[in-house]
């Protein structure tokens, strides 16, 4: 009985441990949200969301064409044999976006807000629509924070210093 006793103690330990963790409730909708400033004018900034010729220099890899209000793209991450079908629902010229695509386990919608600041830009990017269990939409919002963050770094390395520093690229190299 001394093994069937030990796997017991086992499981209610881990038993022991879940009970104690502590039961979170959400009072809001969990999103992903970054922003930075880009040193470039918003329509400079706004047409590198625009126009895969530009994006592709910092975020995806390949696009079947240009966004346009109503209309789907395909957009590609090559290098993760990755995409992803894109429905663009509204563009306001040089002050919003706002896509829907497929992420994680469903549909979630992304907008992005561009604020003139002096001959600057504020690139504020917002996704939101998760689903899945408390912990699949936790960890899906903290990817697509990060993966938002560093296009924006590519981005600013790019139209502020004509730089490709390949951050989406290289953020996950073992899954090439």
């Amino acid at each position: 009985m001394g093994g069937l006793e030990a796997r017991l103690n086992i499981l209610l330990d881990k038993f022991i441990i879940v009970e104690m963790m502590p039961k979170y409730a959400l009072a809001e909708e969990p999103v992903a949200n970054t922003g930075m400033l880009i040193r470039r004018p918003i329509k400079i900034v706004y047409q590198a969301f625009i126009d895969p010729k530009i994006t592709t220099k910092f975020w995806f890899t390949k696009s079947s064409g240009k966004l346009e209000e109503g209309k789907q793209v395909k957009w590609e991450w090559e290098m993760y044999n990755a995409s992803t079908n894109v429905k663009v629902l509204e563009l306001e010229e040089n002050k919003r976006i706002v896509i829907e695509w497929q992420s994680y386990k469903g549909p979630t919608r992304v907008e992005w807000v561009f604020t003139p600041y002096g001959e600057s830009t504020f690139v504020d990017i917002t996704e939101r629509g998760y689903l899945g269990s408390g912990d699949e939409v936790v960890k899906a919002v903290i990817d697509s924070t990060g993966g938002f963050t560093w296009t924006l770094a590519g981005l600013k390395g790019w139209l502020e210093y004509g730089i490709q520093l390949n951050f989406v690229a290289d953020r996950h190299p073992g899954k090439r």
